[in-house]
């Protein structure tokens, strides 16, 4: 992948980590949640945050921006339209009408399952993954799990911020992971 920009010392990054409320406790004890709503508040940081990911992807053949429900439908869509690829979302069961594909994951506190409509994706199509947060990686490998057995060719991995403490990287299967910051 190409970067114009970006790199671990740009200011953009330290705003966007600076707008990251960290929740202690949430949504149960033990857990430092990450929210990524303050960001959102900050249409510069929230920009600089979509140009972070716009610089690093447009111009390499991207054609599928899949983002995984739900907080990945707020970064993926606009980084869709900016490179020019079409965007995909990655959703819980029951939520796409018609058919679909699913792939269950193990979460560190259970199970959970991500659906795409068959025919979302075509053989040859080069998908981008997009989430705010990478924690154990389950989530996101299950993503990559489907969108390849649909027969897409997962480039690459992104998310706004990563748990590296959580090892997340390690289930990914070797594939590329960008992130902006690390948590807190």
């Amino acid at each position: 992948m190409t970067s114009l920009s970006g790199g671990k010392d740009d200011p953009r990054r330290r705003a966007i980590k600076s707008k990251i409320r960290v929740v202690p406790d949430f949504p149960k004890p033990g857990i430092m949640f990450q929210d990524i709503t303050t960001l959102l508040l900050d249409p510069n940081v929230f920009k600089d945050t979509i140009n972070l990911f716009v610089d690093r992807y447009k111009g390499n053949n991207i054609t599928v921006v899949a983002g995984i429900e739900a907080r990945g439908f707020i970064f993926g869509p606009a980084i869709a339209l900016a490179i020019g690829a079409k965007f995909v979302p990655l959703r819980k069961p029951g939520k796409l009408p018609g058919r679909v594909m699913s792939e269950e994951y193990v979460l560190e506190y259970g199970r959970d399952c991500l659906e795409i409509h068959v025919g979302a994706v075509e053989k040859g199509d080069r998908a981008l993954v997009v989430d705010d947060l990478i924690a154990t990686g389950g989530t996101l490998g299950a993503a990559m799990s489907l969108l390849e057995r649909a027969g897409a060719e997962v480039v690459e991995c992104a998310c706004v911020i990563e748990i590296p403490e959580l090892k997340g990287r390690e289930k990914l299967n070797g594939k590329t992971l960008f992130v902006l910051v690390e948590s807190h």
